[in-house]
């Protein structure tokens, strides 16, 4: 952990003694293991790790519990190796054998060793990589072979939009790169078995924005010219203000004005594998973290 070069950021800082810009410090910290229903439909039912902590820090985070917290306090704790896969074994046969790592970025490099002692205790899960799209390549090259599915966001084609929302005005070009290297390493499309469950391929996901239809269509855009033969993607309404004092226009919901001219036009460039969240979702999608046990009180 010595001067952490694990993200984009490259902060430096040695974690050992202080946090990084995402907040952590050299100790995982885990804020839910818990059985997920929530997902797109060829990864339900699995049992997903909600890591605390994350090196976005979006303004706007629907999980903003466990990415940041309120006054620098964030719903999780220290979670030794063994008594993580304690917990995720635990759960893994209810999921079929389905394991998502949410918001792994800052702890990337801990993944190796906590999927051999999994696999040592008899499992073999298809592993899920639940991202927000802001990744090192060379992260994710030290996860090949061990991620089957790749699950990023691509939040944004607006450098200023996502400085000001995500201080990370570098993320499209840095995002760009990321999809490239998961697609490399997993393929651009998703297989799924004979019970429609996925086992190997890319998911990318772009939540619509209040106020930021532009953007919405310009990622959908690049998406479809870098994914000319398909892409299974997932359209997502879910966006409501987690905390009040939010800025306008994330201080609302999308309308449905604006949400349909972003469906139209992903429609329009052919861009149908895949899902499109229901405007409805954004009143089903309401973690609550303070819950380690079951944070979602409802399911997508």
């Amino acid at each position: 952990m010595g001067r952490c070069l694990l993200c984009p950021r490259q902060c430096g800082v040695d974690r050992a003694v202080a946090a990084g810009f995402c907040g952590a410090t050299s100790e995982v910290e885990v804020s839910a293991v818990c059985l997920h229903l929530g997902e797109e439909p060829p990864l339900n039912p699995i049992v997903n790790v909600f890591f605390t902590h994350c090196n976005l820090q979006c303004v706007y985070c629907q999980n903003w519990q466990i990415s940041q917290g309120e006054r620098g306090e964030v719903k999780g704790e220290r979670c030794p190796v063994d008594i993580l896969v304690d917990r995720i074994c635990a759960l893994l046969p209810e999921s079929g054998g389905m394991l998502g790592f949410v918001t792994a970025a800052h702890y990337a490099d801990r993944l190796p060793a906590l999927l051999a002692t999994v696999r040592e205790r008899g499992f073999t899960p298809t592993v899920v990589y639940n991202s927000g799209g802001y990744e090192s390549v060379e992260t994710l090259r030290g996860l090949e072979g061990l991620v089957d599915v790749y699950l990023p966001d691509f939040k944004y084609m607006d450098s200023t939009l996502a400085q000001a929302y995500s201080h990370a005005g570098d993320y499209p070009a840095v995002a760009q790169a990321a999809l490239r290297e998961m697609r490399r390493q997993v393929g651009g499309g998703l297989k799924v078995d004979a019970d429609g469950r996925a086992y190997r391929g890319l998911i990318v996901r772009h939540l619509v924005l209040p106020g930021a239809v532009d953007n919405s269509l310009r990622c959908l855009d690049w998406l479809a010219d870098e994914f000319p033969f398909g892409l299974h993607m997932s359209l997502m309404a879910q966006y409501f203000p987690p905390r009040p004092g939010l800025p306008s226009p994330l201080d609302r919901c999308v309308t449905a004005e604006e949400y349909g001219a972003v469906v139209a036009h992903a429609e329009a460039l052919g861009l149908t594998d895949g899902w499109i969240q229901e405007l409805e979702a954004r009143d089903n999608y309401r973690p609550d973290f303070g819950n380690a046990d079951n944070p979602f009180n409802a399911e997508i």
